[in-house]
């Protein structure tokens, strides 16, 4: 990655990590602070997370293993409230990478793509629906929710994407670092469960 690349990824890590940004956001805005020109070529996302991970290490490492932990711990009480949904656990809070001001994305994949917002008024959670990119880049229907993490003592977001049951065979492949790119239930359940006995 050539020195530019670097330094804006170093740049919007900081945005991502302090602010809450989503890459795509905090590498736009990266180049914009950094007076560059707008067409610049950006880092990509791997880049971006390497750099995340880099400035967790040197500025966060006494206060974000709890946040993730708190984060993980609270996406694993929304997977089994739509657990007949096949829940899985992405983004920062599934990789590692989330802080306090991380939001929680729970792809669902189902028969019938009304079910999931269904369940939600059937329980009486108010949500908010939206149209997010999908791991594919494809519009994808988001139901949001406001959720209170007691560990945390603040509301966190948590996104319900909701895709047919079908895509779920293509949302498995590794990514490109060979990396489950999304875990289930039992995934996550994992996690906790390595993390409480480090």
């Amino acid at each position: 990655m050539d020195a530019v690349k670097s330094e804006i990824a170093a740049v919007a890590a900081r945005m991502v990590v302090e602010e809450g940004l989503e890459y795509g956001p905090a590498k736009r805005r990266a180049v914009k602070q950094l007076g560059l020109p707008a067409r610049t070529a950006l880092p990509g996302n791997e880049a971006l997370e390497d750099a995340v991970r880099e400035y967790i290490s040197v500025f966060c490492a006494e206060t974000q293993p709890h946040e993730l932990m708190a984060l993980r711990r609270l996406a694993l009480v929304w997977m089994e409230r739509m657990a007949q949904f096949r829940p899985h656990l992405g983004g920062a809070v599934w990789h590692g990478t989330a802080t306090h001001l991380s939001d929680i994305y729970i792809q669902l994949f189902c028969d019938d793509c009304k079910s999931a917002e269904i369940s939600l008024i059937d329980h009486k959670v108010n949500y908010e629906p939206r149209t997010i990119s999908g791991f594919q880049g494809e519009s994808v229907e988001a139901l949001s929710v406001h959720a209170f993490c007691q560990e945390l003592g603040e509301e966190v977001g948590v996104h319900l994407l909701v895709y047919d049951h079908d895509d779920l065979r293509g949302a498995l492949r590794p990514d490109a670092k060979g990396r489950a790119p999304r875990g289930d239930l039992a995934a996550v359940e994992r996690l906790l469960h390595d993390a409480a006995h480090d």
